[in-house]
């Protein structure tokens, strides 16, 4: 199935949690929401479930309006973070819950349950776990338990909250390898939400990136990585390190820097900023270079390098430890930059540019 978003606005009281989403989504798709908390992104999500409704706007999946449809009708899945898994049931039956509540004309006979329900444990690697309950099992399993659930009623749409929140860092990544599988092997198209950059990169065929109500970027995750297209984008990205540069008939330029490594781009003259990573900084001795090395800390494989430069300029950088000899601390050195991305200058923001309010609205409910 394929789902089109158009013009989708949604508030609380004065707040201004959705301002326009549009978005496209293919069939099989597995698509990440990514943004910091109070992007919107699990207000969209709980919209395209049927669990919240916006106040502009439409969605439609092949092609029909879906905002009419109860939640019920829709027939997505939906996976949150703390799983929402029913204590007093075992795992088959937890499993199987959302089979056995549809209508009776819609519900299949008790044999069919029974066997999409072990055909699902095979399929999630827990069949052992079948008689469990949930207090019985570990975070990573829940999760698939949860996943079973959602997966059982054959799912168009399948919708995942921050579905590994709440498991430590190993269980995470074991668990993100194992999704991706699941959605290979099922072909559902699938949206799930997380404010993890490297859990969306390793998983969405496509990242849309939110950030105070608005989609700033969608694309494959290695475009977004390297070609960020705004401020906002670059630093919850990770280009940590902002150096103020002039434009110059479309080059930058500053003092104390090689900037050269960098493509020209069509910008007017005047002040911009440069945004790097710390291993975009290449570090070379030099006696007249204008900034110096202040602190240097090994890691075995790197040096972090901390630079002051002028004005009180203050940047870190990062550098496999064989590629540096002989450096020291107070040395003066020459700054190359090898990658990175130049936005005009404006004042720094953690969040993108906040419109004005919209114009005051009657609450309708479809």
């Amino acid at each position: 199935m394929s789902l089109s978003i158009a013009n989708m606005t949604r508030r609380f009281g004065q707040t201004e949690v959705l301002r326009g989403i549009d978005l496209d989504i293919g069939k099989g798709e597995l698509v990440a929401l990514l943004g910091p908390s109070g992007s919107g992104k699990t207000t969209l999500l709980r919209i395209i479930a049927g669990l919240d409704w916006p106040d502009a706007g439409s969605l439609a999946v092949d092609g029909q309006d879906w905002l009419g449809r109860t939640a019920q009708a829709r027939r997505t899945g939906f996976v949150f973070q703390h799983y929402a898994l029913f204590p007093h049931m075992k795992v088959r039956d937890n499993i199987a819950f959302g089979l056995t509540v549809l209508p009776r004309s819609q519900r299949p006979p008790s044999a069919q349950i029974e066997a999409r329900v072990r055909e699902l444990l095979h399929f999630l690697q827990i069949d052992a776990l079948a008689d469990r309950y949930p207090s019985e099992l570990s975070g990573g399993q829940r999760q698939r338990v949860a996943l079973g659930r959602a997966l059982a009623i054959s799912p168009r749409l399948l919708l995942l909250d921050e579905p590994f929140g709440a498991l430590d860092a190993q269980v995470r990544r074991d668990l993100r390898r194992w999704l991706r599988g699941v959605h290979e092997a099922s072909g559902t198209t699938t949206i799930f939400v997380t404010h993890d950059q490297e859990e969306a990169f390793e998983l969405a065929d496509r990242v849309v990136v939110m950030g105070a109500g608005r989609i700033e970027q969608i694309g494959h995750p290695d475009e977004i990585y390297d070609h960020p297209a705004s401020a906002f984008v670059a630093r919850f990205v990770g280009l940590t390190v902002e150096l103020p540069v002039t434009m110059h008939q479309g080059r930058a330029e500053a003092p104390g820097i090689d900037l050269t490594a960098l493509p020209r781009r069509a910008m007017a003259d005047g002040p911009a900023t440069l945004f790097l990573r710390p291993s975009d900084i290449a570090v070379r001795p030099d006696p007249e270079g204008c900034f110096r090395v202040a602190e240097i800390v090994s890691t075995g494989a790197l040096l972090r390098l901390q630079l002051t430069g002028p004005d009180g300029c203050g940047i870190e950088a990062e550098m496999p430890r064989r590629r540096i000899a002989g450096l020291e601390t107070g040395q003066p050195v020459l700054l190359r930059p090898e990658a990175g991305r130049i936005f005009p200058a404006a004042p720094r923001s953690d969040q993108p540019a906040t419109p004005a309010p919209l114009p005051a609205f009657k609450e309708q409910r479809l």
